[in-house]
């Protein structure tokens, strides 16, 4: 990633200059996507705690990690990039990431409704949710709501 520089050198050896750009972006991103799963995860698991259920956790848990990764991306992954005001910004990444959500969601839901084995460990649905938005994510993030 930017922030080690042998990494930058070898991506960019490797892919030239813009891809190794969008490469670094990237791995940062799914850093990022990385502790909003950890985020997710943890709410998903105290909101059923706390009498949600699986599918009203799932939603609670997931506007959680959105905005934990919103802030995060904000602040590294696309730095400086973006504009409006920061509320603005939040809403819009939450809407925009609606495509993600969808793929996310629709994903951990059908695990849930058809393996049990998944049902007793929701996590599992959490993960596979999660890589399956993960790409949609990425990109429209990037283009609509940091663009440079």
């Amino acid at each position: 990633m930017a922030d080690i520089p042998i990494l930058g050198a070898v991506l960019t050896r490797l892919l030239g200059p813009k891809y190794a750009a969008l490469a670094q972006e990237f791995l940062r991103f799914g850093v990022v996507g990385t502790i909003g799963f950890l985020v997710d995860t943890a709410v998903l698991y105290g909101a059923i705690w706390l009498g949600a259920g699986l599918y009203l956790g799932r939603a609670i848990s997931y506007v959680s990690a959105a905005s934990t990764t919103w802030a995060l991306n904000r602040a590294w992954t696309f730095r400086g990039r973006g504009s409006g005001p920061v509320h603005h910004q939040w809403a819009l990444f939450v809407v925009v990431n609606l495509g993600g959500f969808t793929l996310n969601y629709g994903t951990y839901a059908a695990m849930v409704a058809t393996m049990p084995f998944v049902a007793a460990n929701p996590i599992i649905g959490v993960a596979a949710g999660s890589i399956a938005g993960m790409f949609a994510n990425f990109f429209l993030s990037r283009g609509l709501v940091f663009r440079s």
